[in-house]
């Protein structure tokens, strides 16, 4: 699917992500700075994953992580430097919700910094006590870098 607002295009088709530029965003993050490339490909064609476009370059991106019946996780929303403040992240999240695989789904995403954006969407606290398992981290190869 693919929607426009503006000059930019949100696309759900992973053929259409700059990899490269994808990690450079990503690794600018808290939450996905030491991801290796090869993990970043993998992750971004196993799930839903939406790139936000200007002139064809990446300017956001997010993955939902999804049965797409009835969970998805949405994680990895980042808009780049130069685009944010311009309403971009709250349109797009708005796309990502209404998105036909998505829409009767529960919707989990965990943030330390960002509840505020979120609440307005209807995201809060989780009604149970949420547990996670985290892999053992293995650095990211300079090559990569």
């Amino acid at each position: 699917m693919e929607w426009t607002h503006d000059d930019f295009t949100l696309t759900d088709d992973p053929d259409r992500i700059d990899f490269a530029a994808l990690c450079s965003l990503l690794w600018g993050t808290y939450w996905a700075e030491t991801r290796g490339r090869e993990v970043i490909e993998r992750s971004v064609r196993r799930s839903l994953s939406f790139a936000l476009l200007r002139a064809g370059k990446l300017a956001g991106f997010a993955r939902v992580v999804t049965d797409a019946a009835t969970v998805g996780y949405l994680c990895d929303f980042v808009i780049g430097e130069a685009h944010r403040g311009a309403g971009l992240g709250q349109w797009m999240l708005t796309q990502i919700l209404a998105h036909p695989d998505l829409r009767g789904c529960r919707i989990d995403l965990f943030t330390r910094d960002a509840q505020e954006f979120y609440k307005p969407f209807g995201f809060g606290p989780h009604k149970f006590t949420s547990m996670v398992r985290y892999p053992q981290r293995e650095p990211r190869e300079e090559s990569e870098a």
